[in-house]
């Protein structure tokens, strides 16, 4: 038997943590301490020091990181554009090392000597969490109740919850599991494990069916410093705010769903459903205040590290040093991206009408096709040498079969 007297565990309420912190209690005869981070769960968090300590737990952390969670996470993200197999925005992967960051802080802090969580042993979540916990508290033990514990299912989890009268808001009807934050909204299991079925449209909270969109488009200027969104319309935000606000706009003209089959780090394929209304934007928006002021060259490099970047978030590596490599070289790009992009938004679609900044690398005067201009700017005649030499080593060398 263990050592362990005392174990943090990220607290979420739902069905698997409230499980598992009964679990923890009656399997290692220890004391849990529950923490939950607010990264914009929303009514999720309504009750749970209470609904915490009726199950059994000594105490409960509530800890407010949503500006955090945005400023130093999602935005990062944005300004690399990682976008993980050309879909998935990572808002659950994103989500995951802010939450070990401060969840061994608080085990720490309330002299906890293990930690734990309720990601199960099939999915990514156990690596994203475990290998910030090296990264961060290597002196923890570590508890990972689904690669220990005899239940095998969630309908084995919601037996266990009535056997200890643990109140839960999953179904048998609808046991898909749920998580949410500001940047987004993920939903995986259960009905939604046939790939082939439709997701059941009262499933979605942030996103309005493109049948109840407005039948008019809605309009907005997005303003950037140095990459870093700040201003909706003229109006400063912090990124908690501003990340909110674009949520509820878009989400009004049914932006950000997607529903893919992704490849886990793990080694198996799922399938999930997302809404991320206001990433969506960000994404789109971001792309166009590059498009004038980031230099070609630099461009095309970010871009080839950009997979690379998504790829280390979706497998857990935030805190690594590859990690660190790739964020200073990816901030180093952003230093010129400065200004405003116009947006229209309308039914499920987001579409860049304008992009303007005082440092603007695109040049009217040059890229004319009218006559004016510097004669030095750019003289048509040069293309032929330009096209000669670029076409040298394309010349045949022998027959061609």
């Amino acid at each position: 038997m263990s050592t362990v007297k005392r174990v943090c565990l990220a607290y979420s309420g739902g069905l698997d943590t409230s499980v598992i912190l009964r679990w923890l209690i009656e399997r290692y005869r220890c004391e849990v301490v529950a923490f939950c981070l607010d990264i914009g769960q929303e009514e999720e968090l309504s009750g749970l020091p209470e609904k915490a300590r009726a199950t059994g737990a000594v105490d409960c952390v509530v800890r407010d990181a949503r500006e955090e969670f945005v400023r130093d996470f999602v935005y990062p993200a944005i300004r690399g554009n990682a976008v993980y197999e050309g879909s998935y925005l990572l808002g659950t992967s994103l989500a995951r090392p802010v939450i070990a960051k401060h969840q061994v802080e608080v085990a720490r802090e309330t002299g906890c000597d293990a930690v734990a969580h309720g990601a199960t042993g099939k999915g990514n979540d156990q690596v994203r969490f475990e290998l910030a916990y090296r990264a961060l508290a290597p002196e923890l033990a570590v508890i990972a109740p689904w690669r220990e514990w005899d239940l095998k299912s969630r309908t084995d989890c919601m037996a266990y919850a009535q056997k200890y009268g643990i109140p839960v808001t999953a179904t048998l009807r609808k046991p898909y599991s749920m998580d949410r934050n500001l940047l987004h909204i993920s939903y995986e299991g259960g009905i939604l494990e046939d790939p082939w079925r439709s997701p059941d449209e009262d499933m979605f909270l942030l996103t309005r069916s493109l049948e109840k969109t407005p039948d008019a488009a809605q309009e907005m200027i997005l303003a950037f410093e140095k990459g870093t969104p700040v201003a909706i319309d003229g109006e400063a935000l912090s990124p908690a705010r501003l990340l909110g606000r674009l949520n509820e706009i878009a989400g009004l003209h049914g932006i950000g769903r997607v529903d893919l089959v992704e490849n886990r780090f793990v080694g198996m394929k799922s399938r999930g459903v997302y809404e991320t209304p206001g990433g969506t934007v960000l994404h789109t928006a971001h792309r166009a205040i590059e498009s004038i002021t980031l230099d070609r060259e630099v461009m095309h490099e970010r871009d080839r590290l950009s997979p690379r970047l998504a790829e280390l978030i979706y497998n857990g590596f935030w805190f690594s040093p590859e990690m660190d490599f790739l964020r200073v070289a990816i901030e180093k790009s952003q230093e010129n991206v400065t200004g405003e992009v116009r947006l229209q938004l309308f039914k499920g679609n987001v579409r860049v009408t304008g992009r303007r900044s005082p440092v603007s690398l695109y040049s009217e005067a040059t890229v004319t096709f009218e006559d004016g201009g510097p004669a030095d700017t750019y003289r048509q005649a040069d293309a032929t040498g330009f096209i000669r030499l670029q076409g040298l080593r394309l010349r045949p060398r022998g027959p061609r079969s």
